[in-house]
């Protein structure tokens, strides 16, 4: 399966400056809140946080589709499940 380089995201957080683990609870309430198979953008901050969110996301069953180093943060999309578990 090819991503398209032009997927829109349904929704965009910024998260800079948001410390963990709150960056991945917010992340996670923002993705439920979203329709089945919603894609989401999320700006991290460099280290710890994008050090852990992602993997945290993968976990929770959501597939992050992409994660873009905006040199000063970084930029992730994540799909929510068409079917959650």
């Amino acid at each position: 399966m090819t991503l398209s380089p032009l997927s829109t995201p349904d929704a965009q957080l910024d998260l800079r400056g948001t410390p963990c683990p709150l960056n991945f609870v917010r992340t996670k309430l923002r993705l439920e809140k979203m329709p089945p198979g919603g894609l989401l953008e999320v700006w991290l901050d460099p280290g710890e946080p994008i050090e852990q969110v992602p993997d945290s996301l993968t976990m929770a069953g959501y597939q992050v589709e992409q994660i873009t180093d905006c040199t000063d943060y970084f930029s992730l999309l994540i799909r929510r499940p068409v079917a959650d578990q």
